[in-house]
């Protein structure tokens, strides 16, 4: 009877603590999306985002800087959320900076090379700037933790309203210079000047159409800028030792018989040398003994 009730009481424990790591486990992963969601939430842009029916035109920016759990592939992952959204990308720069480096020799041939290392990325990408909203939260899945991001939304609806206007007043000029030089220039001077005027009025308008196309360029499609980074990461891997010159040198030996060789090719140069000069050898030891007996005989005078 005792038996069976320890029974019973075990089984109570266990399911109660299975109950509970269940719990947990479920709260984690509650704690886990609610994050995901509020980063997603943080970054996510409403700003200037103007009605079909309004006249309000905005260029709208975004500077983003985020760590992630890998840098090449959330880079992969934002490439192609751009291109799904019709967007593209204009800049890229994936690279990796060596920390430090550590040589640790373990054993005769092998040494254990330690590189410490950072990857970046610095990326300029265009969408829509109906789907920057889209976009930004699509790139939130991939953030770690944000540092920061900035969203801009310039009002360029008075500029384009300003550039218009004189692209307006540019083309006018030019109709009434082209009028003038048709029915009134006789003069060469005359329609010499109003060409060149003409040239100018054109040159104008033609910059004031490409500062609209430029303006419409940027509205259509917004500029999100971002910073990629991760934790420092480590690789580590065996690679050959490198010996110094003394581990090239030859043993003793083989060095005394090199030594014993050298010597003999000396002695042999020196003694073909000495018999290449035995004339001047003999010439020399014959003055010699001339010099000395002449030497003797005017002593002895």
């Amino acid at each position: 009877m005792k038996t069976i009730a320890k029974f019973g009481m075990t089984t109570v424990v266990i399911i109660a603590l299975l109950f509970s790591c269940k719990k947990a486990d479920t709260s984690l992963e509650d704690s886990a999306a609610e994050s995901a969601a509020s980063t997603a939430d943080t970054i996510s842009s409403s700003a200037a985002v103007e009605k079909k029916d309004s006249d309000r035109k905005f260029i709208r920016t975004a500077d983003i800087k985020f760590k992630v759990k890998n840098v090449a592939k959330s880079t992969y992952a934002i490439e192609n959320a751009t291109t799904k959204f019709g967007g593209f990308v204009t800049y890229t720069n994936l690279q990796s900076t060596v920390q430090d480096e550590i040589q640790t020799k373990i054993s005769q041939d092998s040494t254990l090379q330690t590189t410490k290392y950072s990857v970046v990325n610095d990326i300029t990408i265009r969408v829509p700037n109906t789907q920057l909203d889209t976009v930004i939260k699509t790139i939130a899945k991939q953030i770690d933790f944000l540092d920061y991001r900035v969203i801009k939304a310039d009002d360029v609806s008075l500029k384009l309203l300003s550039n218009q206007l004189t692209q307006n007043r540019s083309a006018e000029n030019s109709k009434r210079i082209e009028n003038a030089i048709n029915t009134k220039g006789k003069k060469i001077n005359d329609v010499m000047e109003a060409e060149n005027t003409l040239a100018a009025q054109k040159e104008q308008n033609d910059s004031s159409k490409i500062e609209k196309l430029s303006l419409k360029d940027q509205i259509n499609f917004s500029t999100i800028t971002l910073q990629l980074y991760q934790n420092q990461s480590l690789k580590q891997e065996v690679v050959a030792s490198i010996k110094d010159n003394n581990s090239y040198k030859p043993n003793i030996g083989i060095e005394i018989i090199d030594a014993l060789k050298s010597g003999w090719y000396l002695l042999q140069g020196i003694i073909v040398f000495f018999i290449n000069i035995w004339p001047f050898i003999l010439i020399g030891t014959g003055g010699f003994f001339v010099y000395r007996k002449y030497v003797k005989k005017q002593s002895k005078i």
